[in-house]
């Protein structure tokens, strides 16, 4: 989906929902969009579906479950991966456990 993220918040995307990296263009196009990606655990995804109070489509029905949804969620537990200010959690983590070279 990072080929269409950018264009997507230039049309009022605020917040993505996954469990990987976003690419650097990606997360550039958020800070200019003030849009967050927020991680989620993988394979949770029944578990996570007991915090979404409505979902609505909204682009690209036809792609199914990649579907641009909007969520209304309440305690949803996901961690902010990509804040609006650059920086990476994923990026941050994994610089703290490198090993000096």
């Amino acid at each position: 989906m990072d080929a269409y993220a950018s264009k997507l918040m230039g049309l009022g995307l605020k917040g993505m929902i996954g469990k990987g990296s976003r690419s650097r263009a990606v997360r550039e196009a958020m800070q200019q969009h003030t849009c967050a990606y927020f991680g989620a655990v993988g394979g949770a995804g029944a578990l996570l579906s007991k915090y979404i109070r409505s979902a609505e489509v909204v682009a690209y029905a036809d792609l199914g479950t990649e579907a641009v949804r909007r969520l209304v969620v309440e305690d949803f537990p996901g961690i902010v991966i990509n804040d609006v200010l650059g920086n990476d959690l994923y990026e941050d983590g994994r610089s703290k456990y490198a090993r000096a070279e």
